[in-house]
Order: C-alpha cells, then structure tokens, then sequence
C-alpha cells in the first residue's frame, strides 16, 4: 500500500470538511472565438485567406483541413461539410473546450456556413456556443437585435453561473454611437433587444461589451447597460516581442477591466502575428498597406506558456460572478490567434488547452482525428 504523505492527509481532510456547495461547484467554462473564413471558397473572405497563408513561409498555419498542393500553387480550402464539422467538434469536445464564441454575420454569408453545420451536428456533448456581434451590423430595424434572441434560447447556447445567456457585442466606436443619435438610442435599442431574448423563452441576457480600451469600458458599459465586460483580443503594436509579453499584457487587461468594478470575462491570448495580412492585405482593412507593420508582432507561444496563461485565465474567471472564460482564438490563423490543429496535423496548441484545463475526459480526440466522414 502507498505511503500517505502528510500533503495528502491535509488535502483529504480538507476535501473530508469542504461544504457540499462549495465541492459540487463547477470550474469556470472556456470557449474560443470562432471567425469562420475558411469554409466558402470563392468568396472574399476564404479567397482573402488563401492569398494569405499561402506562401511557404505561412503554410504551417493553415487549418488542417486545407489542401496543400506542393510547388508554390496556392492553398485550397474545400467547401464546408458536415463531416470536417463534425471532427472538429469532436477535437474541441476532446480537449475540453466548452464553448465556442461566433463571431454573427448576415444569414447567407459564407462566413456563417460552420455555424450552420454546427448547428446541424448530431454529435453529444459538444461545445456550447454564445454570439459576438460587431457593432457595425447592429440596425434599429432588423439585423442581429432582432434576429439572434430566439438563438439565445436553444438549450444549447451558453450562459453564466446563474444561468443568464451571454451576447457579447465588439468594436464599438464614438462614430457609431453617433450614427446612432446618442446614447439614448442605442441604449433603448439594447434594452428592446433584451426583452425580446425574454419573449423567446431565455433569461434576461448578459449583455458584455468588448473592448480593451478601459476608457471606452468606463464611458460606455455603464451607460448602454452593459452587464460585463471582456475584449476580442489584447495588443499593443509591439515590435517582435516574446509571447510572454502579450500573456502579462492581457493579464493586466483582466485586472485593469475588473477595477472598473465590473463583472469580467478575461480572454486569454493563443497568439498575435499578423503578417501573413500585411504582406498580403484583406480586402475588408482598407488603411492596411503592404508590408506596413511587418515587424509589430508577438513570438508563438511554446505549449508549456500557452497552457500556464491559459491556466491563469480559468483562474481569474473563478473570482469573477460569471465564471466564464474566453481564448482568442479557436482558428484566427492569419492573425496567429489559434487552438485548431494546423498543418500538417499540429496538436501542440489543443495538447496545451488540454493540459490547461485537467478535465477528467478521455482525450482519445486530441490524439489523433476522427476518421474522415463521406
């Protein structure tokens, strides 16, 4: 029989005295934001990361679903299937993510094909899912206010530690609000849009404004009737800096958030490398100019950095009400923000969020894929 340390007697006579509350409790959910160009060729945005991550020096971040033909012929991304959904759900599930974060086009959009099948999958259990909306498509009429609160009742859809769905809104700006009449219009807009998620069926939603500017957090969320707060991502422009630099930089974004006296829900950064998009810019950046900023960028992570800033984020989410935590990004691959396994077959960031979250899960997933639908 093992020796009993003195370190397991104390952590056994600790759980033995824990309150049953405090031990059923669950940790934090992790999702990753989800921004899907990668699965309508033909369209702006899949052909816009073809000419990306097609030269040689980019190619190993290409999702592992893209074809890559040898030579210097361009990548090719093959129509979205049920199938190739289906494997990444089961990767996702795998490693332990909790949810994945859509970032909400127009219905119709190639951008929005893997959240149609998403939604088609079959698969149990799988990642839950929540919305992010740019501030740009919200309308006073239609558009996702009026579109989205019946989403917000699928039981699918993720919500807080007390079960209120979260809708997380980004990029705002003073042009917008402007665009808008004021504040007044905008907020009698969210609050519309509030009751309607209430006709649908779901809690009163959590409304999160993200945004990394804390000056922003402190004018805005509080006027419009922001519930919480997070950021799409964390940067500051610096010039070939190590990843641990961007992990301190966000970490401190979570702090500096949390003292506005806020809710938070910290987004933890995979990465940030844009280069593959300044030397070959995207139709939808129109101030970007080749090669302009090629040198503003962070290191990849090494695993064992990703897993312990990752780690440090669920932390921080346990001290915060809602108990949610976000990761830029599940498959930004041009902006080097991704969990998705890359070319050839890369696990090494899914293995760290693995290792991040210590999940009691099978992780059969993460070693090696489902075998290819028809």
């Amino acid at each position: 029989m093992p020796r009993l340390t003195r370190r397991a007697l104390l952590a056994g006579l600790a759980a033995a005295f824990a309150s049953p509350a405090k031990a059923a409790r669950s940790p934090p959910a992790l999702g990753a934001i989800r921004w899907d160009a990668w699965y309508a060729p033909g369209s702006i945005p899949t052909e816009a990361m073809v000419r990306s991550l097609s030269p040689p020096e980019f190619r190993h971040r290409a999702p592992f679903f893209a074809e890559v033909p040898p030579g210097a012929a361009p990548l090719r991304f093959p129509a979205a299937s049920q199938a190739a959904m289906d494997r990444e759900i089961a990767l996702a599930s795998g490693a332990g993510l909790d949810f994945w974060a859509f970032v909400t086009y127009p219905p119709g959009s190639g951008l929005t094909e893997a959240f149609r099948l998403y939604r088609a999958s079959t698969l149990r259990p799988r990642p839950r899912f929540c919305l992010i909306t740019e501030a740009r498509r919200l309308r006073p009429e239609g558009g996702p206010l009026h579109e989205h609160p019946p989403l917000l009742a699928d039981p699918d859809y993720q919500g807080t530690a007390d079960g209120r769905p979260i809708y997380l809104i980004g990029f705002l700006s003073e042009a917008l609000i402007a665009g808008w009449g004021g504040i007044a219009p905008l907020r009698a807009a969210l609050d519309a849009f509030r009751r309607r998620v209430r006709t649908a069926g779901a809690a009163n939603p959590c409304l999160v404004l993200m945004t990394p500017d804390i000056g922003q957090a402190r004018r805005w969320a509080p006027t419009l009737g922001f519930d919480a707060l997070s950021a799409y991502a964390w940067q500051d422009g610096a010039r070939q800096a190590p990843y641990a630099a961007l992990a301190r930089l966000a970490e401190r974004g979570w702090s500096r958030q949390a003292a506005l006296g806020m809710p938070v829900i910290p987004t933890a950064m995979s990465g940030w490398d844009r280069r593959p998009r300044v030397a070959n810019p995207v139709p939808w950046e129109d101030l970007q100019r080749p090669g302009l900023g090629a040198d503003r960028h962070y290191a990849a992570p090494r695993p064992a950095e990703l897993t312990a800033h990752l780690r440090r984020a669920v932390a921080f989410a346990a001290t915060q009400p809602l108990r949610l935590a976000l990761a830029y990004a599940w498959n930004e691959h041009d902006e080097g923000g991704w969990l998705q396994p890359t070319q050839p077959d890369d696990r090494s960031r899914l293995r760290a969020l693995r290792a991040a979250l210590c999940r009691p899960q099978p992780a059969e997933a993460c070693l090696r894929l489902p075998a290819p639908g028809p």
